[in-house]
């Protein structure tokens, strides 16, 4: 006869979704597009406006370190397109997805 009592299992879900998160993961897919497409300007433009929304939520929420690291991807953003620029865009942005995810999972 099984035994029943040990408990299932515990998966993690991911946080659910609220509007810092979903302009991180918005500028993450922009990033990520910018590595095909470094000069693209309408996307390095939206990249620029996803930061300063996520620079206002962040602070509403009280994350000081998304908003240090977003001023961070600024100065990049606003550099010359390479290949190195979007990989700090890229990098910066999977940064602010886990302190995101870390903020809504209770970690910070």
């Amino acid at each position: 006869m099984p035994d029943d009592s040990k408990p299932a299992p515990r998966r993690t879900m991911p946080p659910l979704m609220d509007r810092l998160g979903e302009l991180c993961v918005a500028g993450r897919d922009s990033a990520t597009y910018l590595w095909q497409v470094p000069d693209d300007e309408d996307v390095r433009k939206k990249i620029a406006e996803l930061l300063a929304q996520i620079k206002v939520e962040a602070a509403k929420q009280g994350r000081q370190e998304m908003g240090r690291l977003v001023s961070e991807l600024e100065t990049a953003v606003a550099a010359s397109p390479s290949p190195q620029q979007v990989e700090l865009l890229q990098d910066g942005f999977e940064r602010l997805m886990r302190l995101w995810a870390a903020a809504k999972s209770g970690l910070f």
